[in-house]
């Protein structure tokens, strides 16, 4: 298992979850503050979450995607590692 190819590919789905988590927290906090205190510093704040969410994921996406590959990698090492005489 390659390790560049499955670690942009976690991260792009985990950017990708990351937008969506972060257009539903920013837009529902703007419902919520428009039903209760109004729009304030904490509204743009919540939509800096459209920018900075599909960030986070995607970063932490990539380290998840590299530590998946090296363990993968490291298993079949062991799997397939030559045998010594009489095993």
């Amino acid at each position: 298992m390659k390790v560049l190819p499955t670690a942009t590919r976690l991260a792009g789905w985990m950017a990708w979850l990351g937008l969506v988590c972060g257009v539903l927290y920013s837009f529902g906090g703007l419902v919520v503050d428009l039903l209760t205190i109004g729009l304030n510093g904490g509204t743009l704040l919540a939509f800096g979450a459209l920018l900075g969410m599909p960030l986070v994921f995607g970063a932490f996406g990539f380290f998840c995607g590299v530590l998946i590959a090296v363990a993968a990698g490291l298993l079949a090492a062991v799997r397939n590692r030559p045998r010594g005489p009489g095993v």
